[in-house]
C-alpha cells in the first residue's frame, strides 16, 4: 500500500471548484490552520480560470499547472426544483466536467485525484444506514437522477483508470455540507443555509420564520471545515480506489425542526416559528454509515453541530452583503 503523501518531492495540488463552499474551507485549512506541508503548492481554480466542460481548456489548465495531486470539486449544482427541471443539463454538463478533469489528470500523470460525490447518488429504495457498497444497487431518486448518475459514473471511471493504468483515483461522499461561503439562496440553496437566510430576514422584518415542510425529516450535517480536514487526510493517506463516506455518525442525525431551533438560537431570533406542511418534505432520511471512516480515523473530532452552526450564522451576518444568496 503505497502512501502518496510520502513522495520525496512536495505535492502540487490543483483544486477544481476552488471558490465554492468546500474549496473555501480547504483554503482556510491550508492557510489559517497550517494544513499545507513545507514546499507544497496549492492552486485553487474557479470557473473564471477554465471552462471545465471544454476538454481543450481543461487540458490546457492542467498542462499549465502540472499538478501532482487533484481535488475535484467542480460541478453544476442546484437545489431540488432546479434539478427536477433540468435533469438533462445536470447529466451532460457534469459528465463532461468529470471526464475532462479525470482525463486531463491522467494525461499529465497526476498521482492522486480525490473527487467529491454526494449522498444523493445512493439508490432511492435502500436499507439504512447507507454504506459505500450500495452506490450502484438501484436507481437514485427520480428528482435529480441526471446529477446523481453523473456523479456515480466517477466511481466507474476511477475503477477503470485503476484497472487499465494503475491510477489511484478515488472519491469521497459527504453528507449535507454547510459552513461559511455557502450558497444561502432561499429558493435554490440547501436546507440549512436557506433557513439561516430566512431567519435573518424574518428577524429584520419582525415576521414569523416559515420553515418548509413538517420539520420531521432527518439529516446528517457536516461542517465544511471538518470536511476540508478530512479531504486532506484522504488526499495524503487514504489508500483505496473505492469511495469513502465522510460524515458524522448516525447518532448525530438532526431533524429539520432541531436544525431550525439551532438557527433560532444562533441568530437569537425572537419571533414565531411556523412549519408549512403544505410544502414537500423530500426524503424522510438518508442515514449514512461512517463506520469505514471510523475504522481509519477512530479519533477524529467533529465540530459540535451547534458550535458549527453558530460560526456559520456569525459569518453570514458579518458578510451579508457579499454572501451568495
Amino acid at each position: 500500500m503505497s502512501n502518496q503523501g510520502d513522495h520525496a518531492s512536495p505535492m502540487r495540488v490543483l483544486v477544481t471548484g476552488g471558490s465554492g463552499l468546500v474549496g473555501r474551507a480547504i483554503q482556510h485549512v491550508i492557510k489559517q490552520e497550517g494544513g499545507a506541508k513545507e514546499g507544497e503548492e496549492w492552486i485553487f481554480l474557479s470557473s473564471k480560470d477554465a471552462n471545465l466542460m471544454n476538454a481543450e481548456e481543461t487540458l490546457a489548465v492542467f498542462r499549465k499547472h502540472q499538478p501532482t495531486h487533484v481535488i475535484h470539486l467542480a460541478a453544476m449544482v442546484g437545489g431540488l426544483f432546479k434539478n427536477m427541471k433540468y435533469n438533462l443539463d445536470f447529466w451532460r454538463n457534469n459528465v463532461f466536467i468529470n471526464d475532462n478533469v479525470l482525463q486531463a489528470a491522467h494525461e499529465v500523470s497526476v498521482a492522486r485525484v480525490v473527487s467529491c460525490l454526494s449522498t444523493c447518488i445512493f439508490p432511492d429504495k435502500t436499507t439504512y444506514p447507507i454504506d459505500e457498497t450500495m452506490v450502484h444497487n438501484g436507481p437514485p431518486h427520480e428528482s435529480n437522477y441526471g446529477y446523481a448518475y453523473a456523479k456515480r459514473m466517477i466511481d466507474v471511471h476511477n475503477r477503470a483508470y485503476f484497472e487499465q493504468y494503475g491510477r489511484r483515483y478515488t472519491s469521497v461522499i459527504p453528507t449535507n455540507v454547510f459552513g461559511p461561503h455557502d450558497n444561502f439562496s432561499i429558493e435554490d440553496g440547501h436546507v440549512l443555509p436557506g433557513l439561516i437566510h430566512k431567519a435573518y430576514i424574518a428577524q429584520k422584518e419582525g415576521k414569523p420564520l416559515v420553515v418548509w415542510g413538517s420539520g420531521t425529516p432527518r439529516r446528517q450535517f457536516i461542517y465544511s471545515l471538518d470536511l476540508a480536514r478530512l479531504f486532506l487526510w484522504v488526499l495524503r493517506d487514504y489508500p483505496e480506489v473505492d469511495p469513502i463516506i465522510l460524515s458524522v455518525g448516525e447518532e448525530d442525525e438532526v431533524s429539520i425542526k432541531e436544525a431550525a431551533d439551532a438557527v433560532v438560537q444562533a441568530l437569537d431570533f425572537q419571533g414565531e416559528v411556523v412549519f408549512d406542511s403544505t410544502k414537500a418534505d423530500g426524503q424522510f432520511k438518508k442515514t449514512a454509515s461512517n463506520a469505514k471512516l471510523r475504522r481509519y480515523l477512530p479519533d477524529f473530532n467533529f465540530t459540535p453541530f451547534n458550535q458549527a452552526l453558530k460560526e456559520t450564522c456569525d459569518w453570514f451576518v458579518a458578510n451579508y452583503d457579499s454572501a451568495r444568496k
